[in-house]
């Protein structure tokens, strides 16, 4: 539920500082180690500061503290954050100037706080006394993030600056993780004070809700309503969300999962909770996931949702998801989520990893040995019936078989962050992912242009891992800028675009319910040449296949160069996203295409008229 909390007393106390080296001293008191963002007049004063901190901090290896890296654009800063807090599980932070600066990063604040991922933006502002005058650059940004940020805080008392900075930390971190924006003005950046090393606001009435959370552990009584109706089925399934990640729980969750043998398929935003490759992982469900994990929840009989919101991607029409559980049962970390969508027969608001503990405690102690052989049989005879499957012949490249093929090299431990679109759900499908925290991308919000810089920021986060960017030619225009963010800091991200000439899944979509009318999606007549591009960027390898034959080979070296590489894919124009459950539609409804078999007769084909999105 919390990220662990650095020291509260800093080497710093008692120092004299200005208002923008007290911000950059709790930046490195709370452990950051890397910022994202561009400057401008309102921020400058902060921006010199992390300069002189890094001069004056700097490493035996030259190598500055906590590097300040310099996107094309504030949105895409935003993102590097969020990238980054996706892949460490730490606090991302973005450093922005007042006004268009402040106001580029509402994309990323909302898509962070739809995701619950945590960062921290700060942003520069007029003076005090020149808020309200419509100044040189001055938004109000309070009114303007404050529907869409966990919380936001303008600093006009100086005296109160550093216990801002590092409560912005920890509301971030804490409870259902979230974006804080900080919001600073000039003079206030200028003002020079006592640097007290410790302190944080006055927030009872939060904290107050945290201690409860931490307090509300699973105790035996609701553990055995749990266990007695674990017992009444003979058919469990474990229905995991982005709330197992973001609450580090992944361990707890394999391990109640492989204790007792139950099967496990996630949301979007839980890929990764558990081992793809298992057994009894059904990868994905909802209305892009595996046409054998929907199968499965259609046929449950004890569905346990675990950090999930049913979601309208998950659940599209509540009342015919999972018609056939006799139970449900709800853990989170929010309250808000309990029945919100689908009423549940047990719930626990609290720690996912105390409540996740306490119930494979409880079982153990009671001898629970239960026989699922039968249910196990069905699940791998769904799996080997309905496996994922595409057009294998033909001379047009299949986005598939380029997925299929990196996925070869990967094996389940790259970072990959994706844009949004046709190439997300391809490769959310195809590539497999050992552990939590590889798989990043733009859920809830589905904000194209979030793929290129997130794999920057998780650059930074895991250089232990390869990061692959799979983007799409629509989705990476949207922040093409960052191509060359990648190669000035020589970062060895791999950035792979399959071009389908055009926005693939609004094309889809307009085949489907539009007498393909291509209203705005045909992007064939557009030269760009993305090649040339990367080129320019500074890529020395920079790469396009549009043959089968050269797909293998090219991958290979791709994968294997030790610097940034660029790899364009020209895939068939033509192919889409199976399965697909449609708007209204229920899982026995579900769309499967020519590849992938239906278990109803039309389930396949349909393309019923329905409401877009």
């Amino acid at each position: 539920m919390n990220a662990a909390t650095p020291p509260l007393t800093s080497s710093a106390a008692g120092s004299t500082l200005t208002g923008a080296e007290i911000v950059v001293q709790v930046l490195a008191d709370e452990g950051v180690d890397v910022i994202f963002g561009y400057s401008g007049g309102a921020i400058l004063p902060t921006y010199d500061a992390v300069f002189r901190y890094n001069n004056l901090h700097r490493g035996e290896l030259d190598t500055d503290p906590i590097p300040l890296i310099v996107p094309a654009n504030e949105q895409a800063a935003g993102f590097m954050a969020a990238g980054y807090a996706r892949a460490s599980g730490k606090v991302g932070v973005c450093l922005v100037t007042s006004g268009p600066g402040a106001t580029n990063t509402v994309t990323p604040v909302r898509d962070c706080m739809a995701d619950s991922i945590p960062i921290v933006v700060i942003c520069g502002q007029v003076p005090t006394a020149a808020i309200g005058s419509d100044g040189f650059q001055e938004a109000p940004v309070s009114t303007i993030m404050g529907s869409a940020a966990k919380h936001v805080f303008l600093v006009t008392d100086p005296t109160r600056l550093e216990a801002t900075m590092r409560t912005a930390f920890e509301i971030a971190r804490s409870g259902r993780p979230g974006p804080v924006v900080v919001d600073i003005p000039k003079d206030v950046q200028n003002w020079s004070g006592r640097y007290a090393g410790q302190g944080s606001l006055p927030l009872p009435g939060y904290r107050a809700r945290l201690r409860q959370l931490a307090n509300n552990q699973l105790g035996p009584a609701g553990a055995g309503q749990f266990h007695e109706l674990l017992r009444q089925a003979r058919r469990p399934l474990i229905y995991a969300g982005g709330g197992v990640i973001n609450g580090n729980a992944s361990a707890a969750l394999r391990a109640l999962a492989r204790d007792y043998g139950i099967p496990v398929t996630t949301t979007l935003m839980g890929i990764g909770a558990v081992d793809t490759r298992e057994a009894l992982s059904l990868q994905m469900l909802g209305m892009h996931g595996t046409a054998f994990a929907n199968y499965a929840v259609d046929d449950c009989d004890f569905l346990i949702a675990v950090g999930a919101r049913f979601d309208d991607r998950v659940a599209g029409v509540p009342a015919r998801f999972a018609p056939n559980a006799r139970h449900i049962a709800h853990l989170d970390v929010d309250a808000a989520e309990i029945g919100k969508v689908k009423q549940v027969d047990w719930h626990h608001v609290g720690d996912l990893n105390q409540a996740l503990g306490a119930l494979r405690a409880y079982l153990s102690d009671r001898g629970f040995r239960p026989d699922y052989a039968d249910w196990h049989a069905h699940i791998a005879q769904l799996k080997k019936t309905h496996a994922m499957n595409y057009e294998r012949g033909g001379e047009a490249l299949q986005p598939h078989a380029v997925i299929e093929e990196i996925n070869q090299h990967t094996q389940g431990r790259a970072v990959v962050s994706t844009g949004v679109g046709q190439h997300q759900m391809w490769a959310c499908q195809y590539f497999d992912f050992a552990e939590p925290r590889l798989w990043l991308t733009s859920g809830s919000m589905g904000t194209m242009g979030f793929g290129l810089p997130a794999a920057i920021g998780a650059a930074y986060a895991r250089k232990d891992r390869i990061v692959i960017d799979i983007d799409g030619d629509a989705s990476i225009r949207m922040n093409m800028g960052e191509l060359e963010t990648v190669t000035t800091y020589n970062l060895p991200v791999k950035v792979v675009v399959l071009n389908n000439f055009g926005d693939g899944m609004v094309k889809q979509w307009q085949r489907l319910f539009f007498d393909s009318r291509f209203s705005g999606s045909d992007k064939s007549l557009h030269r760009k040449d993305f090649v040339k591009a990367a080129e320019a960027d500074g890529f020395e390898f920079a790469r396009r296949v549009d043959r089968k034959s050269d797909l293998s080979a090219v991958v290979k070296a791709f994968i294997d160069f030790p610097g940034p590489a660029f790899l364009e894919v020209v895939i068939d124009p033509l192919a889409s996203v199976y399965p697909m459950v449609g708007p209204g539609m229920s899982y026995d409804q579900m769309i499967t295409g020519e590849w992938i078999p239906a278990r109803t007769l039309n389930a396949a084909t349909r393309s019923d008229k329905a409401d877009l999105f």
